[in-house]
């Protein structure tokens, strides 16, 4: 098979996860798909080893200029190292456009926890696509980056590279900015990643099973805690709407009609630094069973929070590849909700999963 060539837009924890992980996992060849910590070991013939990086972006003075395999430790990422032995990428981190990428208050704050521009000329990011003849664009920026996304997002149109939008920025789910990767022939994955394990398909799992056993949810909510880049800037209350949108509709999906506005909260409760890239997550449902007899339930689930959403990233890398050979275009509509929060169209996560298997084998298109 072909290398499959990856950019990634921001270098920060959920970089340094997804670059330890194709360290972490090279060297595993085996066809079996049963490896600990895997959805998908081959994914229709692709690999893990057959993931090149060979572009990467940010605008931290602590990363830009450095090769990629020594940037992912750079302040202010603070991820679990997992895979200690990096192998030198010979690809130089590119100063990208600040934008919005970094919230005013983060100035406030430490420099060990927070980003801090670097002093360069951003670089022509369509250019740079373009020169390392990138197949596919991961974007990792920050949460309420809502022009930095769409700046790469049509960076990747005029280049003519595969987008996997990340971040709570609809695109993917967007009817015009779909039309537009359709148009132009370029797949898109998006938007806002899922974790393999983590608080919005639990809940939303939770969700379903209520639902599906006769249930009645009158009251849920979900308060997360993390110390992380991510949660120091959602404090920034003004660049939650769409997170909390994506977050809110991924759980309300899984119900034949909505809750009222009032009797759902799902979103980041704080910012805690020692917790670092861990992140708690706190769930309450009550609901009424036979007879209206009450039933609650609570919930706490702790994780390294950016490994988790790289078992996915891992998995809709090798499926926009896919997408690419097959020449298909537009939302890839499986994938999209097997792995993120607010796709084009969602289904629960097992019907989700049974669309997954039927890409690969190539009895479903997109």
């Amino acid at each position: 098979m072909k290398k499959i060539r990856l950019a990634i837009a921001g270098v920060g924890n959920c970089a340094s996860s997804l670059i330890q992980g194709l360290n972490y996992y090279k060297d595993i060849d085996s066809n079996d798909n049963l490896v600990p910590g895997l959805m998908h070991n081959v994914f229709a013939g692709y690999r893990i080893s057959d993931i090149k990086v060979v572009a990467a972006f940010d605008v931290d003075k602590r990363k830009v200029g450095k090769d990629v395999g020594e940037a992912i430790f750079a302040e202010p990422n603070c991820t679990k190292r997992f895979c200690e032995n990096i192998q030198p990428t010979s690809v130089e981190v590119k100063m990208a456009p600040v934008m919005d990428g970094i919230a005013k208050h983060m100035e406030e704050y430490p420099e060990k926890h927070s980003f801090r521009p670097a002093d360069e000329t951003p670089v022509d990011i369509k250019k740079e696509l373009e020169e390392s003849e990138a197949d596919v664009l991961v974007n990792y920026m920050p949460v309420g980056s809502e022009e930095a996304t769409r700046y790469f997002a049509q960076a990747c149109l005029d280049a003519g590279v595969a987008f996997i939008n990340c971040m709570p920025v609809f695109i993917a789910s967007d009817p015009l900015w779909a039309g537009k990767f359709k148009e132009k022939g370029i797949p898109i994955i998006g938007d806002d990643i899922k974790s393999m394990l983590g608080a919005t398909i639990t809940h939303r799992v939770l969700t379903n099973l209520f639902s599906e056993r006769g249930v009645e949810i009158d009251r849920t909510y979900q308060l997360n805690t993390g110390g992380n880049t991510d949660f120091l800037n959602m404090l920034e209350r003004s660049r939650l709407k769409s997170k909390k949108i994506s977050k809110t509709e991924s759980v309300q999906s899984q119900l034949p009609a909505p809750m009222k506005p009032e009797n759902i909260h799902i979103g980041p409760s704080d910012y805690v630094p020692w917790q670092k890239d861990n992140k708690v997550c706190f769930i309450r449902m009550e609901g009424r069973k036979f007879g209206d007899v009450p039933i609650e339930l609570e919930l706490r689930l702790s994780v390294e929070d950016s490994p988790n959403s790289a078992g996915c990233v891992i998995d809709a890398i090798r499926a926009i590849k896919l997408a690419l050979d097959r020449k298909v275009s537009g939302p890839l509509t499986s994938m999209s909700a097997y792995t993120m929060k607010h796709p084009p169209t969602q289904y629960p996560d097992s019907v989700a999963k049974t669309m997954i298997e039927e890409y690969i084998a190539g009895r479903r298109e997109r």
